[in-house]
């Protein structure tokens, strides 16, 4: 591994995870456990050794840990530690800044990548209003999201309690959802989408899902220094 030899905390961090790949593994991992197929299949353009290379210097460095299932499953997942996962503000801060870009890349956008940028676009002032346990079933896999008062928790896993609402549909169609490319009720009417739970808890995991991807770009400010009459 190459190192800055610099004792700046950024510097270190960048020992760590500024790879190629490194934080994307990360990213990838926020919403639990993945098996190294689950991993590769989300990571479109990576090939597997190195995949295989950046989970050995995360697994190295003490950000990410192996995890083998007990028989007869014999997997082995990988999963972040507890200091892995405290990079979840600062990978969600990146994605809102990164959101600002000028360009675009015209690849899809990964589950993972698109519940992580719901839990970034979420308004903390409306988690009273919008609170509740809501399940997503995408593409056979269950997602487990709760609202409340003081924060938002997205894992890749079935709800500890009986959901408030339920959605389950496919990635592009949530995707398209989400972009406003279609409406819900388009989506429903389409048999692409479907959702359960009482009305009221119903709208509110809509309006939850609705939240923007990316914040709107912010316009260039030009600052011009009025020149001192004195410096004349």
């Amino acid at each position: 591994m190459r190192s800055y030899g610099d004792p700046c905390g950024v510097a270190r961090a960048l020992d760590v995870i500024g790879e190629r790949w490194s934080l994307l593994v990360v990213r990838d991992l926020l919403l639990g456990p993945k098996r190294f197929n689950e991993l590769h299949a989300g990571l479109p353009g990576i090939s597997p050794n190195v995949l295989t290379q950046r989970l050995r210097d995360l697994t190295e460095h003490g950000v990410v840990q192996r995890r083998d299932l007990p028989p007869p499953t014999r997997v082995r997942l990988y999963e972040l530690t507890e200091w892995g996962r405290a990079l979840e503000p600062s990978l969600l801060h990146l994605g809102r800044w990164g959101g600002q870009a000028s360009t675009t890349p015209d690849g899809p956008l990964g589950i993972d990548s698109l519940l992580l940028s719901i839990k970034a676009g979420f308004d903390p002032t409306r988690a009273t209003e919008l609170g509740g346990v809501y399940e997503l079933h995408i593409d056979g896999d269950t997602y487990h999201a709760e609202v409340t008062a003081d924060s938002v928790q997205i894992s890749r896993a079935t709800a500890p309690q009986p959901p408030d609402a339920t959605v389950t549909t496919d990635l592009e169609t949530l995707r398209a959802v989400c972009r406003r490319q279609i409406t819900v009720a388009e989506a429903m009417d389409s048999g692409s989408l479907d959702l359960g739970g009482r009305e009221h808890a119903k709208r509110r995991l809509i309006d939850f899902l609705l939240v923007p991807l990316t914040p709107p770009p912010q316009p260039a400010v030009m600052r011009c220094q009025q020149q001192d009459p004195s410096d004349r």
